[in-house]
């Protein structure tokens, strides 16, 4: 939308509202967004207006958005429906963290020849070809995003989630912290939460000039969506 209207600003409002839909019935896979999804909000102004880079905080480098919908396991494991009794609820499958898992990897697919350096590219591809075209029996190679980014705000949707993501990303605690910190004052906040990792990693000093952040966020459906900023 900024790259279409020049000279404009864009107000984003990331808000989790448990009020429609807190479940009050027995179905066990239904009540647990009750006990993790908490009520946060956050908002961010974006400008494409070059005098306020002077005061601005980022720069917005990349967005990437993967869906996974047309995949049926995809789309309903996260999903909402009714119980038996007709009662409204968010249903979370089993596959969640497979699903995750899938779709955080097509998406990295894209946003890695965008940010990562040369080196890690060529390896990836060296390892890639070794694989499908001479089938060498070699462990698939996982790009190190530490060489493109300082900070990582990761959904803070659980702990299983932020787990996961950690070992398949290869993370430190250090890089964790902001996360999983969010995940345990605030709960899940759902796309908000974010920005609460963000404020945290500037309330404690970590983020520098020129340092770079990279925000991946889940949703239903099944989404995952990257961005890509850099500290003014």
């Amino acid at each position: 939308m900024e790259q279409v209207q020049p000279s404009s600003y864009a107000l984003v409002v990331s808000m989790e509202s448990m009020t429609l839909n807190w479940y009050s019935g027995n179905n066990r896979s239904m009540l647990i967004t009750n006990c993790l999804f908490r009520m946060g909000a956050a908002a961010i102004l974006l400008s494409n207006q070059s005098s306020d880079r002077h005061h601005s905080k980022y720069q917005l480098i990349h967005t990437v958005r993967t869906h996974k919908g047309a995949d049926d396991q995809c789309y309903n494991c996260v999903i909402q429906k009714e119980d038996m009794d007709k009662r409204h609820g968010i249903s979370i499958s089993k596959d969640l963290l497979t699903v995750a898992g899938e779709a955080l990897k097509s998406n990295i697919t894209t946003l890695g020849p965008l940010v990562l350096p040369l080196s890690e590219q060529i390896l990836f591809f060296v390892n890639l070809v070794g694989r499908k075209m001479f089938k060498m029996k070699i462990k698939k190679y996982v790009p190190d995003f530490k060489l493109a980014f300082e900070h990582f705000c990761i959904h803070a949707g659980g702990r299983a989630v932020l787990s996961e993501v950690e070992k398949n990303l290869r993370l430190s605690e250090w890089h964790m912290e902001p996360s999983r910190m969010t995940l345990y004052r605030f709960g899940n906040t759902s796309s908000s939460s974010l920005w609460y990792e963000l404020a945290y990693s500037e309330a404690k000093g970590r983020i520098k000039e020129r340092n770079r952040v990279w925000q991946i966020a889940f949703g239903s459906g099944f989404k995952c969506n990257s961005v890509v900023w850099q500290a003014l």
